[in-house]
Parts: structure tokens; C-alpha cells; sequence
């Protein structure tokens, strides 16, 4: 069933249903204990292909494609990209073909990086990869636009999905579904989330949040951790999205700029690669939660929120909600760095 939110929209179901919430109660007291941390396992929302938020969102997109009489899903990523994964496993699904534009957006040590992790579960999935030597932007790209082309001229009839399935007009959607599936949540918890912290880097999902939130008060409680390394233009990709959402949903509220927090210090050195710090909220991570992050989103997201634990700038007793959106297999991509774990 639909959130009331998103009453209006088709959605077609790709995931198990609402993601549970584990407390990660070893990692709150290794922090000291004076903050209860909390995850919302948006990394095991489904059955497809290791699943991931991109599935929360595809599921507001897919019935478009369908009603487009679209044959091929057409997206775009970096070589290890979650979001192309995602659209591979959706296209296998539903009986689509699936065009990939995967970028060198990542400088990588490994020598395999484009041969295994999401890039292979891609390719073992029937996804038609095609390899581009472009740099990281979270822009429209020349690339993809080439692919729908390429696409048409072969006779095929494409259905552009942009990279995280963001600049999409139903984009933001299914994480507006998050935040209303979290208040349902709550009331069977007993308590309200007083911080939400989520990576941000295409923007939707932190976009389709803080509308959601909105709909309570909350939406500057959502702690964006931006991970491009360009937050100035993450920053207004959120906001355009948000303010997009909040129409198609009918808010009846204004989005404000100061409505989307986003914290820009833990995106170094570049989009993609880890810092020492990341590593390290990785590797306690797993070491007292058994819980997997990556070296491009969760990571990064994971050591803001361990670090803004331990400067105290949530105040004692405050419950978070950490979204782990999943990524997992781009750690395969970083087997030099982790090679002693």
C-alpha cells in the first residue's frame, strides 16, 4: 500500500517492504553512550541484486517506463556504481533491455576496478555496459545522451533514467515513502528520531527526505553528508529536487533554501576515494555492528556521523536514525585498501 504522501503515484513493488530498524548498540557505547544511534537498513530492502535506496526510488519510475512502451532502461554511473546495479537488476525483472554509461569518475588503484563488484553483477545481469572516460559531475551528461541516442537508432525505444535516478520528475519520490514509513515506524517504537543523517550526493534522497519530514516539522533534523566533493552544486540539485517533490506531492508548504542541511566536511579527498577516517568508520563499523559500509557513500556518511557524535553536536539522549543506503559491493573495487581488512 502507498504512504498517504504518495497516494496519487503507481508504484511498482521491487522491494520486501518497510526496512527494519536495528539499534547499533555496541557502536552507541563505544561513543561514549550518550547517543542512541539507530539504522534503517535501506541495504537489505530486497531480493534484487544486493538492493539499495536506487530500488526505493525505481519504484515510483518503473511504472512510467512501462506506460512509455519503453524496451530499454538507459542510465548512467560511475564504474561502480550502485545506481547502474540497481536499474540492471529492475530491467532483468520486468523483461526490459538495459543500457549502462559507466564513467571514470573515481581514480582507482585496483587493477580489476572495472571488472568486478557492481560493474560485474551489471554485466552477469544482461546489462549492455559501455565503458566512458569522462570525469565526475553530477550534471546531465553528453554520454548518456549519446546511449539514448545510440539506442533509437538501432530501433530500440529507450526510457532515460538519469544517474541516481535523481533529476527524474518522480525522483524523489519514493524517499518522501521513507520518511512516512519511518513516522509509522515510530509510533510502534514509542519514540521520535530527533536527527536523520543521509549521504547526499545526486540529491534525491536526501530531496525526497526533507520534503517528507517537512510534512511533520523535521525536515532541517535530516543531516545531509555530502560525498560528491561539490556541494555547492549537490546543495542547489537538492533544493530543485525537493521543491519539484513537494509540488507533484502537494505540500502546501514553500521548500526553503536553509530547509536542506549539508555538511561538507567529510567528502575529501575526491568523490569516490575513501580518506583514512572513512576507512576507519568502515572498519569499527563492521567490527561492532557486523554492519558493511562502502568507501564512496556509507563510509563517508557513517564517519560524519561518528564524528558529529563525538564533537557533541547532538545533544545527550538525542536518538538518530543513521539511512544506510547500501553499496556494499563497490568495496570489491577497493581490495587494495582493505587487503589487510
Amino acid at each position: 500500500m502507498n504512504p498517504p504522501m504518495l497516494k496519487d503515484f503507481p508504484r511498482y513493488p521491487l522491494t520486501f517492504g518497510p526496512t527494519h530498524i536495528e539499534k547499533l548498540e555496541r557502536l552507541s557505547a563505544h561513543l561514549g553512550g550518550q547517543v542512541e544511534l539507530y539504522a534503517k537498513r535501506e541495504d537489505c530492502n530486497s531480493g534484487l541484486a544486493y538492493g539499495g535506496n536506487k530500488l526505493r526510488k525505481l519504484e515510483y519510475i518503473i511504472p512510467d517506463a512501462l506506460a512509455s512502451n519503453a524496451d530499454t532502461l538507459v542510465s548512467i554511473g560511475g564504474v561502480q556504481s550502485n545506481h547502474t546495479r540497481m536499474v540492471a537488476a529492475v530491467a532483468a525483472k520486468i523483461g526490459m533491455k538495459c543500457r549502462l554509461v559507466q564513467e571514470s569518475w573515481v581514480p582507482h588503484e585496483d587493477a580489476v576496478y572495472d571488472r568486478i563488484g557492481n560493474i560485474m553483477l551489471s554485466r552477469v545481469m544482461g546489462a549492455d555496459v559501455r565503458l566512458v572516460d569522462d570525469g565526475f559531475d553530477i550534471g546531465i551528461r553528453k554520454s548518456w545522451q549519446e546511449a539514448i541516442d545510440d539506442v533509437k537508432a538501432k530501433g530500440g525505444k529507450p526510457y532515460a533514467i538519469p544517474a541516481g535516478a535523481s533529476v527524474h520528475k518522480f525522483g524523489g519520490l519514493g524517499y518522501v515513502g521513507f520518511a512516512e514509513e519511518v513516522r509509522e515506524q515510530e509510533k510502534e517504537l514509542g519514540f521520535s528520531f530527533d536527527y536523520i543523517v543521509v549521504c547526499t550526493v545526486t540529491g534525491s534522497t536526501h530531496a525526497g527526505m526533507v520534503v517528507g519530514f517537512a510534512k511533520d516539522g523535521r525536515q532541517r533534523k535530516v543531516i545531509g553528508i555530502d560525498a560528491s566533493g561539490t556541494p555547492a552544486q549537490t546543495k542547489a540539485q537538492v533544493l530543485e529536487i525537493a521543491r519539484n517533490t513537494a509540488q507533484l506531492v502537494k505540500l502546501g508548504k514553500e521548500i526553503a533554501d536553509d530547509d536542506v542541511v549539508l555538511l561538507e566536511d567529510y567528502a575529501y579527498p575526491a568523490y569516490g576515494v575513501p580518506s583514512e577516517e572513512t576507512k576507519e568508520a568502515i572498519r569499527l563499523t563492521a567490527r561492532l555492528e557486523g554492519m558493511i559500509t562502502d568507501p564512496v557513500y556509507e563510509g563517508k556518511s557513517m564517519q560524519g556521523t561518528i564524528d558529529l557524535v563525538k564533537k557533541g553536536l547532538f545533544p545527550k539522549g538525542s536518538k538518530v536514525l543513521y539511512a544506510h543506503l547500501g553499496g556494499a559491493p563497490a568495496l570489491n573495487g577497493y581490495g587494495y585498501a582493505f587487503r589487510n581488512g
